[in-house]
């Protein structure tokens, strides 16, 4: 059992138990933000200017539940190419190859430094620059010819464009996970002669996920943000649907408020999943630290006796 806390001789006033120190900073900065939050929310309810009830008329309408489910379509195939690319520039990157390391250095520079709403803008005008698209002999016949503009549709454009761009972002962050993974990992890994690939599938890549999956969900939330800047080349996602009503209507802020609202939503759906993923790859880990933290109690309490 652990020895009772004896005040010392002479000082039988102090108190029988320790008493939290008052934090009125945190009350003080509590009251500030409680008050800030409810004269927004007054100004919101009060300003006939919000047009609440055109809000919830276009909340559910069609129209925007289906650019709502172009853009998590579009989403989920750029982010998905984009881990699939990024994987493949992450080991190029990390391989003793100098053609592949600078292939990948090349690519990761060159699709960083050009503006996604560049690159759309290119990609959607790619005719006026390769009016065919050929595949044939090199320096001899074509084989197959097919207009650019059948091949890259509005929406091949912008599956390509945010592909290419957030493939480079990617591959960083794929890189920053297997670089965490300590070295010893790898030549335990060749010493009992398992295969590179092996490796990296079932011992380097499960590691390195806990160091990967935060800035990826970060990325795949900046992935369904960025499906708004398609609406440049007519892209019949979220926002462009919503711009194709208001500028009917003319009720802009509603409509306005509408498309932020289903972007918090999915923004929302995307932590919480974020979340058990994290939960699933750092299992391991926890079991670990809870094993060490009843180690400690049993430690305590052995020389508390």
């Amino acid at each position: 059992m652990m020895p009772d806390i004896v005040a010392p001789a002479g000082r039988a006033d102090l108190p029988s138990r320790i008493l939290p120190r008052r934090r009125y900073g945190n009350w003080i900065a509590g009251a500030l933000v409680a008050l800030f939050a409810f004269l927004i929310i007054r100004s919101a309810l009060t300003n006939d200017n919000f047009s609440w009830p055109a809000f919830g008329h276009y909340l559910f309408d069609p129209a925007i539940l289906l650019g709502l489910a172009r853009t998590v379509e579009l989403a989920l195939i750029a982010m998905g190419l984009s881990i699939v690319v990024g994987v493949l520039l992450a080991v190029m990157r990390q391989s003793s190859n100098k053609v592949l390391n600078a292939v990948s250095s090349a690519y990761i520079w060159l699709f960083r430094a050009t503006p996604l709403l560049v690159l759309l803008l290119l990609l959607y005008n790619l005719a006026a620059l390769y009016p065919r698209i050929s595949l044939g002999v090199p320096f001899g016949p074509d084989l197959f010819t097919v207009g650019t503009n059948t091949v890259i549709t509005v929406a091949g454009a912008a599956i390509i464009g945010l592909t290419l761009h957030e493939s480079a972002y990617c591959a960083e962050i794929f890189r920053a996970g297997l670089l965490s993974v300590e070295h010893g990992q790898r030549e335990a890994a060749e010493a009992l002669g398992i295969s590179g690939a092996l490796m990296l599938r079932r011992i380097i890549l499960p590691q390195a996920m806990r160091a990967i999956v935060p800035p990826l969900t970060n990325q795949f939330v900046n992935v369904v943000k960025t499906t708004s800047i398609v609406s440049v080349i007519s892209m019949p996602e979220l926002l462009y649907s919503a711009q194709i009503i208001y500028a009917r209507t003319y009720e802009t802020i509603p409509l306005l408020l509408v498309v932020t609202f289903w972007y918090l939503v999915l923004t929302a759906l995307l932590t919480v999943a974020q979340r058990y993923v994290e939960r699933y790859f750092n299992r391991g880990r926890a079991g670990v630290a809870t094993a060490a933290s009843r180690k400690r109690s049993r430690l305590a309490l052995a020389e508390g006796r």
